[in-house]
């Protein structure tokens, strides 16, 4: 049995378009669970402030811990983390504090992410996302061994402000993230 969990980011929840695509994706490919995380917190300029930003991937980690606290991993045989920004790190913190064998999927990750050893996984990011630092997050990918796309232009929802071109970035994030479940 194959379980997918879909962790989101703190505006952007499991509805929107990378992650709706992708849940539908999981379910075409044959995971029979999915785990829609959701959260609620108060985060206010948290941007370019590490401190905030950990403080707030701590608060959510602990709401994903228990939404997730009657999961048996044990029954499933493939499991698979779909991530978007501040729930990238939350992920990756869960499957290490956890020691999960798990597929990842990074959509926009955070430098944080990188502190809890991700591997195993693909990441998508945009050249004008401002909530990393594209050279680094080029960096952290390439020291994980984990394969980064980026998209010219593109925000942290992957999009550039032309509803055809982010359609075609769409089609080119889901094309890729089935690639690599059909592969790893």
């Amino acid at each position: 049995m194959k379980l997918a969990v879909f962790f989101p980011g703190i505006g952007y929840h499991c509805d929107k378009p990378i992650l709706y695509f992708s849940r539908e994706l999981a379910t075409q490919l044959g995971y029979e669970k999915i785990i829609n995380l959701s959260y609620t917190c108060e985060a206010h300029n948290i941007r370019g402030n590490d401190q905030k930003m950990r403080e707030v991937g701590e608060i959510l980690y602990r709401q994903a811990e228990q939404s997730l606290t009657e999961v048996d991993f044990t029954q499933f045989d493939e499991i698979l983390f779909v991530s978007k920004s501040v729930g990238t790190a939350v992920a990756a913190a869960y499957a290490m504090r956890h020691r999960l064998k798990c597929k990842n999927i990074w959509y926009t990750p955070l430098e944080q992410t990188f502190d809890f050893a991700p591997h195993d996984g693909i990441a998508f990011t945009g050249t004008a996302d401002p909530w990393v630092k594209s050279g680094k997050i080029q960096e952290l990918c390439a020291g994980a061994k984990i394969p980064l796309y980026e998209y010219e232009n593109a925000n942290h929802s992957l999009e550039v402000g032309d509803a055809m071109e982010n359609l075609r970035i769409l089609e080119n994030v889901i094309t890729r993230s089935r690639e690599y479940l059909l592969v790893s």
